[in-house]
């Protein structure tokens, strides 16, 4: 094993169509994106409380490295995505996070997805002008 940290916690968390692949090292807070850093792939700072809501929830933040692999969806998406992955990496971690993060809603996964298109319709509910005459 040579470079590899011995532990190692590692998380699958999904929204919308988006994917997360998070792995949490014990470290001093640095992020890795899909090679960039948190700032770097989110810049939007609503976003970027998203996803550390995990960590401040369980006082935990700057405790752990944090390397993820995004894929699919947008912006928001992703964010969900990576925001439940590390709720469930600090689970893995530590089962003592379980109950704050469980009460705060963080290991729920968001069902909510765009509804498809219907055949006949202009989309998944809409209708086309209704016309008497």
């Amino acid at each position: 094993m040579s470079g590899k940290p011995e532990f190692r916690w590692q998380a699958v968390g999904r929204r919308k169509t988006s994917v997360a692949r998070v792995y949490l090292t014990p470290g001093t807070g640095k992020w890795d994106i899909n090679g960039r850093t948190l700032g770097d792939y989110f810049p939007r700072p609503s976003l970027v409380q998203h996803i550390q809501q995990s960590f401040s929830t369980t006082d935990t933040l700057g405790a752990f490295d944090v390397r993820a692999h995004v894929q699919g969806g947008g912006q928001s998406g992703q964010a969900g995505a990576l925001r439940l992955a590390i709720a469930r990496a600090l689970v893995e971690a530590d089962g003592q996070h379980r109950t704050k993060l469980r009460t705060n809603g963080l290991l729920t996964r968001d069902p909510r997805a765009v509804e498809r298109k219907k055949p006949g319709r202009s989309g998944a509910r809409k209708r086309f002008q209704f016309s008497k005459r």
